[in-house]
């Protein structure tokens, strides 16, 4: 394999296995809330263990910090935020369903790339977000309102949550000239501080689960939630984001699977169809946009 090629091949391997990895992540994250270690909690174990674990690599990058101050603590709050509502989404939802809300992310990553990044969008893009939107409706459908609204509490978790990945992908990818140890530093400081700053606004007690629940968190932390983060930023970083946001979505393929091997939950028909247009719809979008380089 020529450096060239080895240039292109690695971000995509990295950004594929890191969405692999997070298709399938709500499984032991699941286990350990049955446990007695769920929620903000458990959010706060996994990427408190990643930062502390992180820190001989990434503490270094601290003086990058001056340089783009506003666009890294703007990274901090997208990453801190895209984190807590998904463990929330996947420890309470309908995975797939969830994956699916989730994945409109491509759409906005497409905009925001637009807007911020001056990637442009081709014709055909702006009628694949008609496209994923027509897909959202149907799936955000309320019988009893006669509208499309988010049915609850893990709804709105899963559309957040997205639309905050949007935000910080696209400022990955626009700090060039930002290391991957800041970016990771951003990311892992940002959910641990909003957590923190969550569990003492509300008071939230402290949960006392087992050493051996405990320990199974701390090691998903640093085998789980380290390593997907590195993978995906790497990819992100040193891709378009409009391709970044298409390979992405093998995580609905992977949470799709995991769902039907290890779950009994039910996805109704509406739901497919809806989530089917959503995936066409982002697909369609981001291989709509031109990069500006590769």
């Amino acid at each position: 394999m020529s450096s060239n090629d080895a240039r292109r091949f690695y971000p995509v391997a990295a950004l594929l296995t890191g969405a692999c990895l997070w298709g399938v992540i709500w499984y032991p994250m699941r286990l350990l809330e049955g446990g007695g270690l769920g929620g903000i909690w458990l959010t706060l174990t996994l990427y408190g263990t990643a930062l502390v674990a992180s820190l001989p690599f990434t503490l270094k990058s601290l003086p990058e910090f001056t340089r783009r101050p506003g666009w890294l603590l703007l990274l901090m709050l997208a990453a801190g935020w895209t984190n807590i509502a998904f463990v929330e989404a996947v420890l309470e939802g309908n995975i797939l369903r969830v994956l699916l809300l989730f994945y409109l992310s491509p759409l906005w990553a497409t905009l925001m790339g637009w807007a911020f990044l001056r990637e442009r969008i081709a014709r055909i893009g702006f009628a694949s977000l008609v496209i994923a939107m027509s897909g959202a409706l149907l799936m955000l459908w309320n019988p009893v309102l006669g509208a499309p609204w988010p049915q609850g509490k893990t709804d709105w978790m899963a559309l957040t949550s997205g639309f905050a990945f949007a935000l910080s992908i696209t400022i990955t990818r626009k700090l060039h000239d930002i290391s991957i140890e800041a970016k990771v530093l951003s990311v892992w400081g940002g959910v641990t501080i909003l957590a923190l700053g969550m569990i003492a606004m509300f008071s939230l007690p402290m949960p006392q689960p087992s050493l051996s629940i405990f320990t199974g968190a701390v090691a998903l932390g640093v085998l789980g939630i380290l390593v997907m983060t590195l993978l995906v930023q790497y990819g992100v970083t040193h891709m378009p984001v409009h391709r970044s946001a298409v390979l992405a979505l093998i995580e609905l393929v992977a949470g799709a699977i995991a769902q039907q091997l290890l779950t009994d939950e039910v996805v109704t028909l509406r739901e497919w169809v809806g989530g089917g247009l959503i995936v066409l719809g982002a697909y369609l979008s981001a291989r709509a946009s031109s990069p500006r380089d590769y």
